[in-house]
């Protein structure tokens, strides 16, 4: 390319798990696409329209082809149609050739990826417009056809499913992209005409909410000059005035933080309140002060923000459209985990996840058990850099931690102390990862919470297991507490619909369902690895 505070991660949690499988780190072989059987039952006398592609020159225009790919598509989509026409009747090129055209230019607009422009194609298209009678057999407007075609596909491809150059594994995204049907997005855009294209669109409706908010970050990037600001030589005070003020409040105001434009160098209760929305918005604390985060983030260059945007565009373009089932999101960057119930946002809670040397990985699984006072394993790693430098030190080390060896491993026992907390929930991955409790409490009132070894701590675990539970009557709150207290463990297997998928993801901007459009810092450096990829290509396809 050349160039989700409660309830934040609103639409962006909706996207998820449609298509969630295990996912390994092993790459999967491509498998070469199908191509349908010709449908010889429609005629003349029951088609769309009495145009038919010659099939000698659809072969001939496929052999030309250097995607197979798309070639397999192409065949594919004529076949079900038994060559029917697409673009043109017999009265001129249909309406729904220019939409297309124009889907494709505002997607290269807003995208900065030129490398879909086909100019020969415009100008075919352009030169065809005048047609008041199509006839089938011209060349040129036979190549139109299957060039219109080829480049829906390859737009389709693109837009919607992500550059395919980029190995997400290589970026630490351990699960699959989705797959779109483009044969059917055409059909629809067809049968449609072009109209109500949101209805069909095969993109997650986040995707549409970030392109508006890239475009107005493109409009501020044209029309604001963006100097650095500098925090006064004094702590900000309520009431008082002070020289950057008027600039801090221009462009909150831009940003949409502050309701009402003021240009005056008074620190008042409205421009308090437009900070701390500001500071809701980039994960901060909440405090309305005018201190060095707040500062950090609103110097941050707007071009920097508009490629954060098309990064996790990028990312959205991966992941399935939203569906309506009960699952688990946790947003690495937001240190939020998010419960969904029938597709809607039910409650999320803060969380604890891997520190920059112990990142959680990004990944998708299926949680079908909960362990109430649950030993703590000592995985090998831990048991190797900590434990054993512990126990050398000091011989009463596992009793002072309520540890104990089992057989050539360390487990510490349960208990209130235990690492683990009271309850863990697990979802069988290769990477040892889970959901848990913990008794280091006082973390989660930190803005920034990477601080584990890899495994996501959990601030209402209790809540958690009463809502998997919640379908089992004998499963009551006295119930679950007893559990979590009994000092020895206690494995409950969800069983059928009672086992919930989970998504582990990582996004550093979306829009929330207020409107708002929210960023976080890049704690394990995967945008910066993204922009590597994005931003030095000068042909993605």
């Amino acid at each position: 390319m050349k160039n989700l505070k409660t309830h934040a991660f609103g639409y962006l949690c909706t996207f998820l798990l449609a298509g969630i499988v295990f996912s390994s780190c092993s790459k999967t072989e491509k498998k070469a696409l199908a191509v349908a059987v010709r449908d010889t039952t429609i005629t003349v006398k029951n088609s769309f329209t009495e145009l038919f592609v010659d099939s000698t020159e659809l072969t001939r225009f496929l052999k030309s082809s250097k995607n197979d790919s798309i070639s397999s598509q192409i065949q594919s989509f004529y076949n079900h149609r038994n060559y029917q026409f697409a673009w043109f009747f017999h009265d001129g090129l249909a309406d729904f050739a220019t939409t297309f055209l124009g889907m494709q230019n505002d997607y290269i607009h807003y995208s900065g990826d030129s490398s879909l422009y086909n100019p020969g194609l415009v100008s075919r298209v352009d030169s065809l417009k005048q047609l008041k009678s199509v006839n089938p057999k011209d060349k040129s407007v036979v190549n139109t056809e299957l060039l219109l075609t080829e480049q829906f596909f390859k737009y389709s491809s693109r837009a919607y499913a992500g550059d395919h150059r980029i190995n997400t594994q290589e970026l630490d995204w351990y699960i699959p992209r989705k797959k779109i049907n483009t044969e059917g997005f055409l059909d629809s855009l067809l049968k449609n005409k072009g109209k109500n294209l949101s209805a069909y669109e095969p993109v997650n409706r986040q995707y549409n909410l970030m392109k508006e908010k890239l475009l107005s970050y493109y409009q501020i990037n044209k029309d604001e000059e963006w100097p650095a600001l500098t925090a006064a030589d004094k702590k900000y005070k309520k009431g008082n005035s002070y020289e950057n003020i008027p600039e801090i409040k221009r462009r909150l105001f831009v940003f949409g933080d502050l309701a009402t434009a003021d240009s005056s160098a008074v620190l008042d209760t409205a421009l308090v309140s437009a900070v701390k929305h500001f500071q809701m918005r980039f994960g901060l604390k909440q405090d309305g002060q005018l201190g060095t985060s707040f500062f950090r983030e609103i110097n941050v260059p707007i071009q920097e923000r508009i490629q954060q945007i098309l990064i996790n565009m990028e990312r959205i373009r991966w992941v399935p459209a939203q569906p309506a089932t009960d699952y688990l999101l946790v947003n690495i960057p937001e240190y939020k985990l998010h419960v969904y119930e029938e597709g809607k946002l039910l409650f999320d809670m803060n969380v604890v996840v891997g520190s920059e040397a112990h990142s959680t990985v990004i990944f998708s699984g299926t949680l079908n058990q909960i362990v109430f006072s649950p030993y703590w394993n000592i995985p090998p790693g831990i048991l190797k850099k900590e434990i054993l430098p512990g126990i050398k030190k000091n011989s009463n080390y596992l009793a002072k931690h309520n540890m104990e060896w089992n057989g050539s491993s360390v487990r510490q026992k349960p208990g209130p102390k235990n690492s683990l907390g009271l309850v863990k929930f697990l979802f069988p991955n290769s990477y040892n990862i889970y959901l848990h409790d913990t008794p280091s409490k006082n973390l989660f009132g930190e803005s920034s919470r990477a601080f584990s070894h890899g495994c996501i701590r959990l601030s209402e675990p209790k809540k958690l297991a009463e809502f998997l539970l919640r379908k089992d009557s004998t499963w009551t709150d006295e119930k679950i507490t007893t559990a979590m207290n009994l000092g020895k463990e206690k494995y409950v297997r969800l069983r059928g619909k009672a086992e919930i998928p989970v998504f582990i993801g990582y996004f550093t901007t979306w829009v929330d369902q207020y409107g708002n459009l929210n960023f976080r810092n890049d704690i394990y450096g995967h945008d910066k690895k993204m922009a590597e990829r994005l931003f030095s290509k000068n042909d993605l396809l």
